[in-house]
């Protein structure tokens, strides 16, 4: 089985999650932070390191890429906006701010994510979604 078929597997795994803020329990509760924490524990089997306490506003005018930086200690960044199946997208809401969301691909046209207020779901990559879109990460393979 390859990394983007597991990953994909294991989002798939949290649909109907309820939303909770700052937590990464499938079937219990998850934000989008939370989706991809707990997607990594799953398919790595360890978690690689802690989120620092965040806020659950998504218009916080913070310049930090921290959403970005993170992603960047473990995985592979693509550059412009080609995504794959199993590809990490961040999004930010308005061209000044910094991603502040995060959803897996499942297929070049749909992802998983946790939206406040919402279940875990798998949603359509609509051109709006995709204007939005900040970077893309790929996750990296397991060490044998």
């Amino acid at each position: 089985m390859t990394i983007e078929t597991e990953i994909i597997a294991a989002t798939r795994g949290w649909i109907g999650t309820p939303y909770q803020h700052q937590q990464a329990l499938r079937h219990v509760g998850c934000d989008c932070l939370g989706l991809v924490r707990g997607v990594w524990r799953e398919v790595y089997l360890h978690e690689p390191e802690l989120p620092p306490a965040y806020g659950a506003g998504w218009h916080v005018d913070d310049k930090a890429e921290t959403l970005a930086h993170a992603a960047r200690r473990r995985m592979t960044e693509i550059e412009g906006r080609d995504f794959a199946a199993g590809d990490l997208l961040l999004f930010r809401w308005k061209p000044h701010l910094p991603a502040r969301h995060a959803g897996i691909a499942v297929s070049t046209s749909h992802m998983v994510h946790a939206q406040d207020g919402r279940r875990v779901c798998e949603v359509t990559l609509t051109p709006w979604w995709k204007r939005h879109l900040a970077f893309v990460f790929r996750f990296p393979e397991k060490s044998s």
